[in-house]
């Protein structure tokens, strides 16, 4: 799946870029929400370079559907003196309680100067950025306490910018999601069309369940063996790994007249319960600097 073969919409991207570089100057803050199944793919490079001088809140979001031990590994590597990062997740409530001292505490400095200048409970302003699909509306629908914006479990609902007031002091100006252009990184593309943050349409999905099983095996042989019911994952060892993704769909009695697999259920079966977490706490990105130099 290489990257030249995904089409992009650089009128819609710029769109995006000129809008976050015109409305940077009305906020204090940036939220970028990242998926923390892949904390590496869903960060896009130009949001840093974009947003370069501000200070920064990094959510690893989604993180009950993540491997708690990837958790720690990526926030402990994300935090610095100029970004702090927290672990969030909208469904479960995860993280939520931490976002406003969290804010406060980024922004002691200047909001001490606004108490000197007697701007005492002046409100903060944040501006939401991450890819699409990462949760952005959701997780600020949960802030707010009640539906504010549109939220859809599909990439691209947000198309306009739109301010957001909450009660715990914060507005946030809520952004479409950014992806670039195009891809540097084969993976990159992979793991963001795998978690959805691609339309399910533009790809191939019993090319990614495909590619799903080779990572499993990879990461999870275990996980991936006891959901399937597939025994040793030893013994399978010899198997390619479409011939992994054929052992699945006939181990669910995925089949059609003349014993063929049905393969397109069993696509879809694979990268309904990788993304709804019945395989388990999967995070597809290990942090390394062999493996992720520039992460």
């Amino acid at each position: 799946m290489p990257s030249e073969t995904i089409q992009w919409f650089p009128g819609h991207m710029a769109k995006t870029r000129r809008m976050i570089t015109e409305n940077l100057k009305h906020v204090d803050l940036v939220i970028e929400i990242l998926d923390a199944r892949i904390p590496y793919s869903s960060r896009n490079p130009e949001i840093a370079r974009l947003t370069e001088g501000k200070p920064t809140l990094l959510l690893l979001n989604k993180a009950s559907l993540a491997d708690p031990n990837q958790n720690a590994t990526w926030v402990k590597h994300y935090t610095n003196d100029h970004t702090v990062c927290l672990l969030t997740d909208c469904v479960t409530g995860e993280g939520m309680n931490q976002l406003a001292p969290t804010i406060r505490k980024l922004l002691a400095e200047k909001l001490r100067r606004y108490e000197e200048k007697g701007m005492i409970g002046r409100r903060v302003r944040a501006m939401v950025l991450g890819v699409p699909n990462v949760g952005k509306s959701s997780l600020i629908n949960r802030i707010c306490g009640n539906k504010k914006t549109k939220v859809e479990n599909r990439p691209g609902v947000t198309l306009d910018k739109q301010w957001v007031s909450t009660s715990v002091g914060v507005d946030l100006l809520d952004m479409p999601g950014i992806l670039w252009p195009k891809f540097e990184e084969r993976r990159v593309g992979e793991n963001l069309a795998l978690t959805g943050a691609i339309r399910d349409g533009i790809l191939d999905l019993e090319s990614l369940a495909v590619i799903l099983c080779k990572r499993l095996r990879r990461l999870y042989p275990e996980m991936l063996s006891t959901r399937y019911k597939l025994g040793d994952m030893e013994a399978l060892r010899e198997l390619s790994d479409y011939d992994l993704f054929l052992a699945i769909g006939k181990k669910r009695g995925f089949l059609i007249s003349g014993g063929e697999i049905n393969t397109e259920r069993t696509a879809i079966t694979l990268m309904d319960e990788f993304r709804s977490s019945k395989i388990g706490r999967i995070t597809l990105e290990r942090y390394s600097k062999e493996e992720l130099p520039d992460a």
